[in-house]
């Protein structure tokens, strides 16, 4: 039987495919086809669709995050693979091929899955409040055997500011040594390179193509050590340039349906007196919209703001599938050169501390300007960076306070999550196997190509 190799290289697209001619060659004796991805086109529906077939609206992962109504919180990047419903495909490989045994590194939803080896990015959480870069294993014996091979995970080169090539390679690398020492039958590995520089400087950016070419480098020897497997290539979406950030929470506060709650000159969202507010993942929002009364009137008003292309109702989430439960009462589409913010403060004086910092856990929403020091002045954040790292060697608590808040926003020039206009920013899926060679594949059709690989 056959054992796979599955990598989702986040971001990769026809256009940035010209760049990589190692990757390419993944396709050279089987094939390569457009991938239809899902709504929003965001890291945990498209994994979650691979992984189970179904839409959003059947796994219920709506996008990276969410409103919890039962906590009255909003979450995003959660870990807990019990948040994704329906079969997984090892679950219906398993039916077939008792014994299927599987690793998970650093696909989303990692922790609790019923995989064999699992390898997830996970701090230590300090009791004085400090974070330091680790990952997560199971079986909890595999994070020394690749700590003491590879060394820490780089937490801080797999997001912020510092996110850059050395995370990706540690995963590479972490691949290789899970293929060679354990042997799965099937190999899910996630390659978040792609990410960085494209929301950065866009994908028209020569930096694009750089980045691109620096990754290929990378995955070739993950790709020779799986000469004997099928590789399968995915992509969940293609990033494209943008321009305008949209603010979409200010305007639902300014007409006085978002409230706040006030800690120490800071503004805090409160969900659960405001009667609509916006959970913002990359160029979709979700509205929750706590009087079925209102949603008429907040639809309105969110179609008028600037940067909005389309406001979803219940029909129009249905349409694109994504009528869940978890689903705002509205979701928002924005304009091609378009993201949401997350911002629903006034006065940048009253924001709350999170927001200068690399906090993707509690920020009740998706934040890009995390990945640049601060515009405004990136002298001064690359200093209050290096004296934190002073505290932190020194054993003492610190703040990373590097991220801009208006001017990160306006920096930002790659963004994701509509359904792509080009083929060329499109999704993409590679093969080696030319047995099962198609023009296009939609994301609902990942599961079972998988499974008919791993039986050939």
């Amino acid at each position: 039987m056959t054992k796979l190799l599955v990598l989702d290289v986040v971001g990769l697209t026809p256009r940035l495919l010209a760049h990589m001619p190692r990757l390419r060659a993944v396709a050279a004796n089987g094939f390569r086809a457009e991938l239809g991805t899902v709504l929003p086109a965001v890291t945990c529906p498209a994994q979650s669709t691979f992984l189970t077939g179904l839409p959003p609206s059947g796994h219920g992962i709506v996008g990276n995050g969410w409103y919890f109504r039962d906590l009255g919180e909003v979450l995003l990047w959660r870990q807990h693979n019990a948040l994704v419903g329906g079969e997984k495909v090892w679950q219906a490989a398993r039916r077939d091929r008792p014994g299927f045994t599987v690793a998970n590194v650093c696909w989303w939803y990692a922790m609790g899955a019923d995989v064999d080896w699992t390898v997830t990015p996970r701090p230590i959480y300090r009791a004085d409040g400090r974070k330091d870069p680790d990952c997560y294993t199971d079986p909890p014996g595999l994070h020394d055997e690749l700590t003491a091979k590879l060394g820490t995970f780089p937490l801080f080169s797999y997001w912020g500011p510092g996110a850059g090539i050395a995370s990706s390679s540690w995963i590479c690398r972490a691949a290789e040594h899970v293929m060679a020492v354990h042997d799965p039958d099937l190999t899910l590995v996630y390659v978040p390179h792609l990410d960085y520089d494209l929301q950065r400087f866009g994908p028209s950016d020569p930096r694009a193509a750089a980045a691109a070419a620096e990754l290929d480098t990378v995955l070739a020897p993950l790709l020779d050590a799986a000469a004997d497997r099928t590789t399968v290539v995915l992509s969940e979406y293609g990033i494209t340039d943008v321009s305008r950030p949209v603010d979409v929470n200010r305007v639902l506060r300014a007409e006085g349906l978002l409230r706040v709650h006030t800690q120490d000159g800071m503004e805090y969202l409160d969900p659960w007196t405001s009667r609509a507010f916006a959970v913002a993942d990359h160029q979709i929002a979700h509205v929750y919209v706590r009087d079925p009364a209102d949603v008429p009137a907040v639809a309105k008003l969110c179609a008028s703001a600037e940067g909005v292309a389309t406001v979803l109702d219940q029909d129009g989430k249905a349409a694109h599938g994504l009528d869940h439960p978890r689903s705002g009462e509205l979701v928002l589409l924005a304009e091609p050169d378009s993201w949401f913010t997350y911002y629903y403060w006034l006065d940048d004086a009253r924001a709350p501390d999170f927001a200068r910092v690399v906090e993707i856990h509690r920020k009740p929403g998706y934040d890009p300007a995390e990945l640049f020091f601060d515009p405004a002045a990136p002298g001064a954040a690359k200093r209050r960076a290096g004296l934190a790292l002073l505290r932190k060697k020194a054993g003492l608590r610190y703040v990373m306070s590097v991220v801009g808040l208006d001017a990160g926003a306006r920096a930002v020039r790659g963004s994701h999550g509509l359904l792509p206009a080009d083929p060329a920013d499109a999704p993409v899926l590679l093969c080696s196997d030319p047995a099962q060679a198609r023009s296009r594949y939609e994301a609902t059709e990942v599961k079972d190509l998988l499974l008919r690989l791993a039986r050939a």
